[in-house]
């Protein structure tokens, strides 16, 4: 074939042909190199058909990415389903089951298919769960209810009672479709209520036994001022005591002289002797000192008994003035070196609590301050209190070195101290934490502009 008739049919003789990108292609382009110049058109339409067929097998690869995601979306959602331990019940707004989980089909001893396209009205054992079915479709109005108890029946018939929570589904414009269902055997709820309540009794237990090896820890620390205390009044009354044995036998020897023969002269003597009178006008300033020192004495042990007795959350209206007073009266007492406490507190501050817990309070507070200044120049504690927007303010700060920055926050923490080993264990300032918080007050600790640590003890008023 000559440059002529190459040229006749359209084609230029320095034209490379264009490439093929397909079998069928390849084939009509053969065929058409032959062909007129009219014969054009067929090229655009072969052109556009690759084009199509090309668009179709990307489809095609698009398509099976989707399946394969499709299939692991629904391989995910059975394998979720059938690991819930809780109910699960799929149904249409009118309440016709679409799917429900094995647990349901177990609990209730049928098998799942079974239940697939049933009202969900004849899972319900009697007519009053069917009928708060019946509520809650009609009811529902888009919203979410929750802990509904109602009974479901077993394959045996037996009524099962469970807590179900329904919430509904929508489609993609946000119209309702039906309701999703889930539940628990309440039963089930019910141990595990009790569970929580008998580690919340545990808990509770032990927190006492906390305070209350704390509080005898710290009674521990004050047996020798404890012991101060109580041999002043049983001194006074012991000598008071051996003063009416020896009235006694003077009064004794005067009656005898009474009663017997002795002539009126000698017995006036004797009066004399005896010192009868004196022993009379003395008598009632004895007794009423012996008095005196056992009830200082019974109060004394009263208080302790109080103190060392094991609480029991008693509330009732109470002098925090008079508790302060105590506490620093104990731990002073039993301070080895000189340790001045100076208070300037109104004359009553009642508030309502536990007594005992609160004294445990303070008291742990001052004992903190005296171990704070032990090695300080001079070992001093300033209390001071006032009543202020419904509260009673107390101050603790003492001339000791201060609380280190870094402690500031962990101070209240359990079983944390700066004390060396065998001084403290860590449990003084967190169960105080606690009694004041339980007290609806508030404890905190700070350092003081002019020096030493300041804790601030806030409590209501009665």
């Amino acid at each position: 074939m000559d440059d002529e008739s190459l040229s006749g049919s359209g084609i230029a003789a320095d034209a490379k042909p264009e490439e093929p990108r397909s079998a069928l292609t390849v084939e009509m382009l053969a065929a058409a190199a032959g062909a007129s110049a009219e014969d054009g058109i067929w090229l655009d339409v072969i052109r556009k058909m690759d084009e199509v067929y090309n668009d179709l097998l990307q489809y095609e690869v698009a398509l099976e990415e989707k399946n394969a995601t499709l299939e692991d979306t629904q391989q995910f959602i059975s394998s979720v389903l059938t690991s819930m331990s809780d109910l699960l019940i799929v149904c249409s707004r009118a309440g016709v089951i679409e799917s429900v989980n094995a647990a349901l089909a177990s609990l209730l001893g049928v098998e799942a298919d079974a239940l697939h396209g049933r009202p969900v009205f004849d899972l319900f054992a009697d007519d009053e769960s069917r009928q708060r079915a019946g509520r809650l479709f009609a009811d529902l109005g888009g919203q979410a209810v929750e802990d509904v108890e109602m009974q479901l029946k077993a394959a045996n018939g037996s009524a099962i009672p469970v807590s179900l929570n329904c919430t509904p589904r929508f489609n993609g414009v946000g119209k309702m479709l039906g309701l999703v269902i889930t539940g628990r055997p309440v039963g089930e709820l019910r141990r595990a209520y009790q569970a929580l309540r008998r580690a919340h009794e545990d808990l509770k237990t032990t927190q006492q036994q906390l305070i209350h090896s704390e509080k005898m820890a710290s009674l521990g620390r004050l047996v020798a001022g404890v012991a101060h205390e109580l041999n002043n009044p049983i001194s006074f009354v012991y000598g008071n005591t051996l003063a009416m044995k020896r009235y006694a036998e003077r009064l004794a020897r005067y009656l005898a002289a009474i009663h017997g023969d002795m002539p009126r002269q000698e017995r006036e003597a004797l009066r004399g002797e005896l010192r009868i009178d004196r022993l009379l006008d003395d008598l009632p300033s004895l007794i009423d000192g012996t008095v005196e020192g056992a009830e200082r004495t019974r109060d004394i042990v009263d208080a302790l008994k109080r103190f060392s007795a094991p609480d029991r959350d008693e509330r009732r209206p109470f002098d925090l003035v008079e508790v302060i007073e105590r506490a620093v009266q104990w731990v002073a007492k039993a301070t080895a070196n000189q340790f001045e406490v100076k208070l300037d507190l109104p004359p009553a501050l009642d508030v309502l609590g536990s007594p005992g817990q609160v004294q445990q309070v303070v008291m742990n507070l001052v004992q903190n301050a005296a171990d704070a200044t032990e090695n300080a120049r001079e070992r001093r504690l300033e209390i001071t209190g006032r009543s202020e927007d419904g509260q009673a303010l107390i101050e603790f700060r003492d001339s000791g070195p201060g609380i280190a920055a870094a402690n500031l926050d962990k101070l209240f923490d359990p079983f944390f101290t700066t004390k060396p080993v065998g001084r403290g264990t860590g449990l003084g300032l967190a169960i105080s934490y606690g009694i004041v918080e339980r007290h609806g007050g508030k404890l905190a600790a700070d350092n003081h502009p002019r020096g030493g640590a300041l804790f601030t003890l806030r409590l209501p008023l009665a």
